[in-house]
């Protein structure tokens, strides 16, 4: 539903399994070094799947972004992603008011700037200040609004945070894993209006001052990002050790996927994220001792990968005249006639090798108390897709062309991001089997910056294929589930709920976040799943069984479903 969660940054490598393209291998540019310098410079080699957006982490909404600013900036507080509960971040402690509508944060005094000025208490409240600002866009700012207003904040001293609630708020803990801004740098220039072009791409990276286990020292475009780790940062080990133990980290930027496994064989890469096809012959590499590396399942994806019609009027009505598409993309007898045309068995098999599971709600199995488990998935049925549409007034008029009840040809345009030959495949399936109904499908293919363009600017798209990431507070989910979200993918931004289904969900959002009791708030959320499930404003495909593979000589790597355990203990031993 958002970028990553800071920390993820590595884990996110694993599961975009991204890699240098052969071509660019060829031409001599690969990184030429001994697999014994590892003990030794403590580096770790990693890649990404694109070049990032922005390095402003309030701005944030792709996951690339996300990655490679997850160890530059701390949060108030972090997610365990073994026990899955919040954690001391910045804030060492912190107090929950009886009546549940105040809570009162101690930060640590340890904690720095990469400038040497101390993190404190007011460069919390700055951040909520510009989080809160209307003319910021940011995804942080639903979640943590409450009754349509904001978290009330002050700093009796400089260590100390407490914020007043307008009621008792049952997601607080998960939605403040905000990455807390430094206010001596960031608030003139947001006084001056200049936050929204401030830490930019084009930023040179000793400009970007944040607090975390890393420091950026280079980012050249479409090639490489490097990291030296922070000498100042707080965190010590068991024994008083300096943490991160990795000295730096090399992260290529790349988008093509094809020469990943390469890479990771020649040892150019320290981890990977196996693709469907290479777990098995990874596994016999193993087995036969030819790699001295780990390919370990850690669970089923927990984000969403589905197929969504634009329902946006802002793009669809110029002039007062509406496209007719608008029509098609909001009538239920279309879109469940979709539904049945995703063919989930297909793509397990073809496409991801049987390692992969039908997917029937945008909560992952994986979210154990949240996670609806009583919808019906929509079937692969092509005869009844047909007389779904028949029943709906699109007609088969001759072989090959079915209208609209107007005369319209049903034609749409189908895109995802280029660099994944799942998502290609999946598409291409998808194409052929809508098109054996009479609809012209025109499949193309984007570089994921425009996509994204697309998606959040423009609104200049009919149908994509995308992903979203997970998390397991769904309250975090806001700017996605909510009318009002920039991330409400198929109609964002709405100034009022465009239809009752879609203001039935943000009253359930608002009841859920309401119930302090644990016990009883998953109903309100499996509502959410069921009303998306039968709107379908998202068309589910399938859920992917995530793998992981590393180096046997890079200790305490440690990936979980929901993130990186421990990662400042990460380190390499002698070969």
């Amino acid at each position: 539903m958002k970028a990553e969660s800071p920390r993820n940054r590595i884990l996110g490598t694993i599961t975009c399994a991204i890699a240098l393209s052969a071509l660019a291998i060829s031409a001599g540019c690969h990184v030429s070094r001994p697999d014994s310098d590892h003990a030794k410079n403590q580096i770790l080699y990693t890649a990404v799947a694109s070049d990032p957006r922005t390095f402003n982490p309030i701005l944030i909404t792709d996951a690339t972004s996300g990655e490679l600013t997850g160890d530059l900036f701390e949060s108030l507080l972090r997610i365990n992603p073994v026990t899955t509960l919040p954690e001391a971040g910045l804030a060492e402690k912190w107090d929950i008011a009886p009546d549940n509508k105040s809570i009162t944060f101690h930060l640590r005094h340890d904690a720095k700037w990469f400038d040497g000025q101390p993190v404190t208490a007011h460069d919390v409240l700055f951040t909520l200040d510009v989080i809160y600002d209307p003319k910021v866009p940011n995804s942080i700012r639903p979640a943590i609004t409450i009754d349509h207003q904001r978290i009330a904040a002050e700093a009796p001293d400089d260590y100390t945070v407490i914020m007043h609630l307008p009621k008792p708020f049952a997601p607080l803990l998960y939605s403040l894993g905000i990455q807390v801004m430094p206010a001596h740098i960031l608030e003139p220039v947001w006084k001056a209006g200049n936050f929204n072009h401030t830490w930019g791409i084009d930023t040179l990276p000793e400009k970007i001052i944040g607090d975390g286990a890393y420091k950026m020292m280079r980012y050249a475009q479409s090639q490489v990002v490097n990291y030296d780790r922070n000498e100042d940062y707080w965190m010590k080990d068991e024994h008083g050790g300096q943490l991160p133990r990795l000295h730096g980290q090399n992260v290529t930027i790349v988008q093509d996927q094809n020469a990943a496994y390469l890479r990771y064989l020649s040892g150019q890469i320290d981890v990977y994220g196996p693709r469907t096809e290479e777990v098995s012959p990874l596994q016999d590499k193993v087995k036969n001792h030819e790699l001295d590396i780990t390919v370990d399942k850690i669970g089923i994806d927990t984000g969403s990968l589905f197929f969504s019609f634009n329902r946006n009027p802002r793009h669809f009505v110029k002039n007062g005249v509406t496209n007719p598409k608008l029509n098609w993309f909001t009538d239920l007898k279309f879109l469940q006639a979709m539904a049945h045309m995703i063919d989930k068995k297909s793509i397990i098999e073809l496409v991801f090798h049987q390692l992969a599971e039908s997917a029937v709600s945008d909560i992952s199995p994986e979210n154990k108390i949240f996670y609806n488990p009583n919808l019906k998935d929509y079937d692969y049925d092509p005869k009844l897709a047909a007389d779904m549409l028949e029943a709906g007034g699109y007609h088969l008029v001759k072989t090959g062309v079915r209208t609209d009840p107007k005369g319209n040809r049903l034609e749409f345009d189908l895109t995802t991001n280029t660099g994944s030959p799942e998502r290609d495949q999946m598409c291409t399936i998808f194409k052929q089997d809508v098109e054996s109904l009479g609809i012209k499908v025109n499949y193309r293919p984007l570089e994921f910056t425009t996509l994204v363009d697309k998606l959040d600017s423009s609104f200049d798209w009919d149908c994509v294929l995308i992903g979203f990431t997970g998390g397991i507070e769904p309250n975090d989910g806001q700017n996605f589930y909510r009318s009002s979200g920039n991330l409400h993918i198929w109609d964002p931004n709405q100034p009022t709920p465009a239809t009752p289904w879609e203001a039935e969900i943000d009253t359930l959002l608002d009841e859920g976040a309401s119930e302090m009791d644990i016990t009883k708030r998953p109903p309100y959320y499996w509502k959410i799943q069921q009303i998306l499930h039968d709107q379908l404003p998202i068309l589910e495909t399938v859920r992917q069984q995530r793998y992981a593979s590393w180096k046997n000589s890079l200790e305490y790597y440690q990936p979980k479903v929901w993130g990186l355990y421990k990662s400042e203990w990460m380190e390499f031993k002698a070969d």
